[in-house]
């Protein structure tokens, strides 16, 4: 199928929101093309080494016009695609794509649950007030990473990755690496306010 392109440099996931603020002409008629056809369009992760091939399809589910043409949306990460060919006759950029969906490597209960707590504990730790997911959620992996400011890079690897347990366990991991390194910081701050003190 052929969709229309917004290269950002940011990354979606399934499953996850984010709002986008859209003033350019090319992508306000983009986002216009996508609401009359109830259509998805590619977000794709660009940066100074290009377009990434793996992007994801996101669907406009808010928006607000503004008075000057300028438009702030939400949209929601759907599936993955890739990009087989780029084409042209839009302002925007086009291409045709392809499904890239997960292979058959489910992750573990085990690992889901010991994923769930890390996120429980930060969570906490850090005074959030964000959905817990569901321990069944078939892509558990995003519904996790799309809560947490992940790098670009790092969540592009995340996207591109097909199986699903190989994504826990880097979900996994970062959360472990996250929650010790607050803890860490917080223990510093605390002896800082104590030193010279009885």
């Amino acid at each position: 199928m052929e969709i229309g392109l917004f290269p950002l440099g940011i990354v979606l996931f399934p499953v996850e929101q984010i709002p986008l603020h859209i003033f350019e002409p090319r992508y306000r008629e983009l986002i216009a093309d996508c609401r009359r056809d109830e259509a998805p369009f590619g977000l794709v992760f660009a940066d100074d080494d290009g377009m990434r091939q793996i992007g994801t399809f996101a669907h406009v589910v808010d928006v607000e016009e503004l008075d000057d043409g300028r438009l702030n949306i939400i949209v929601e990460g759907r599936d993955r695609f890739r990009i087989v060919e780029e084409s042209e006759g839009r302002a925007f950029t086009t291409a045709e794509v392809e499904a890239a969906p997960d292979t058959d490597d489910p992750a573990p209960t085990e690992l889901a649950e010991q994923a769930l707590t890390l996120f429980d504990r930060l969570v906490t730790l850090t005074e959030t007030d964000v959905e817990r997911p569901a321990t069944g959620h078939p892509q558990l992996s995003y519904a996790i990473g799309g809560h947490f400011d992940l790098a670009s890079d790092l969540k592009q690897g995340l996207l591109e990755e097909l199986s699903e347990r190989v994504r826990l366990e880097a979900i996994h991991t970062i959360l472990e690496g996250s929650h010790e390194a607050i803890t860490a910081r917080r223990e510093i701050a605390s002896r800082a306010q104590r030193n010279g003190k009885h």
